[in-house]
């Protein structure tokens, strides 16, 4: 950290630092920030802080970022006649901005896992009949050859304005060694690979349109949230490809923006009784000696500890619509947006304090595992972590 002398030249070190001391004033942990319903003393702690509303505002907008806001202000195009493909759908962030961009007035061509599940029958119901629902999954590349064909016939009046990469996929909540590498490989074909397809795919109407690309991130792409590696892994290859795109695709007038939303209440979120299932699951089929390693009270542990900071996710999703939005309309996008409260406080502690304060942070916010049983006081090591007393000459080298 700075020292005193040299922190206090920098007016948003100040700013910070009396924005903490608002927080600390009132008891309010890392959690509150991130999660807290609003209230007067949120309120104005988080302008005293500066960090959320200011800090990434000016340091990570879009094009022009100097004098103006780079988005959320007042240059937005007209919606007339733009058409947008939105993945993911059948829940969550994609349903909401569905249905937005459907009264906005936008042509919405929205991507479902099932035609007949709950969100599709929701979109179905309540959005006109501009609204096009096509099935596909992102792990199968004939469906994304057919969403690309259904998009280039539904959009040859309209043009493709904007890709929304919407779907994701985790259905663990496990350390590395104990996550199998079968669910490294879905998040990657989900959460990238799919995603990679399907934007390579419509690059050539966005190139005509001189359009737009969204992608839904995630911070467990940016830091190494406990327990969150197959999806935050997944997230992070994503980011860096839509850095690339964005470079790359400038000269085409294509803008590339990447939303990184805080915790949020999807349906995803709030279904407890699907993050029981996969807890039962991991256990059963774990190898006997990493159960004997890690103990069986280790991943309920983490698995409790998950569901807490579930519980904290804010329930309104509209900050992320909102986000999503302006990356399609703003005359001047964001390359990057952080919607969620405490999610620039986050970012800052990520990039500014040191490694431990950061590892800190992430275990008391998110998941503080336990001991593993073999490393606890008074245990036995199980015999496959005992080093071997006579190596074979050809181990030891």
């Amino acid at each position: 950290m700075c020292s005193p002398g040299r922190g206090g030249s920098r007016p948003w070190v100040r700013s910070w630092v009396s924005g903490v001391r608002g927080c600390r004033a009132q008891e309010l942990g890392p959690r509150a920030l991130y999660s807290a319903q609003p209230s007067a003393k949120v309120s104005s702690s988080r302008s005293n802080l500066g960090l959320c509303s200011g800090f990434f505002e000016s340091g990570s907008g879009g094009e022009g970022g100097k004098g103006g806001r780079g988005g959320w202000g007042p240059l937005r195009l007209p919606v007339a006649t733009r058409a947008v493909l939105i993945t993911g759908c059948d829940s969550g962030f994609g349903k909401e901005t569905a249905k937005k961009l459907d009264a906005m007035g936008f042509t919405v061509l929205a991507t479902v896992l099932e035609l007949n599940s709950p969100g599709a029958l929701e979109l179905r119901a309540c959005c006109s009949p501009r609204l096009r629902l096509l099935q596909m999954d992102l792990t199968k590349p004939a469906d994304i050859r057919r969403a690309l064909e259904f998009t280039r016939a539904h959009t040859t009046s309209t043009g493709l304005w904007g890709l929304v990469n919407n779907a994701g996929f985790n259905d663990i909540v496990a350390d590395v060694e104990l996550s199998p590498v079968a669910t490294f490989r879905t998040c990657m074909e989900v959460n990238f690979f799919g995603a990679l397809e399907l934007t390579k795919g419509l690059l050539p109407l966005l190139r005509h349109s001189k359009g737009r690309i969204v992608t839904v991130g995630s911070p467990a792409g940016d830091m190494p949230y406990p327990c969150l590696a197959a999806y935050g892994t997944s997230k992070a290859a994503m980011a860096l490809l839509m850095d690339s795109f964005s470079c790359e695709l400038l000269p085409w007038g294509i803008k590339v923006s990447v939303i990184q939303p805080g915790c949020f209440k999807t349906e995803s979120v709030r279904n407890v009784s699907q993050w029981e299932q996969r807890k039962q699951l991991l256990l059963a089929n774990l190898p006997q000696e990493l159960l004997q390693a890690y103990g069986e009270d280790y991943i309920e542990h983490s698995h409790g500890q998950f569901l807490h900071s579930l519980s904290l996710a804010l329930p309104d999703l509209s900050p992320v619509v909102d986000a999503i939005t302006d990356a399609l309309l703003a005359a001047r996008p964001r390359r990057r947006y952080y919607p969620g409260r405490g999610v620039g406080l986050m970012y800052f502690i990520h990039y500014y304090l040191p490694e431990g304060l950061r590892r800190r942070f992430l275990q008391n916010f998110f998941i503080n595992p336990c001991l593993p049983r073999a490393l606890r006081p008074g245990q036995d090591t199980p015999q496959a972590l005992k080093p071997n007393p006579n190596p074979s000459p050809v181990a030891a080298r």
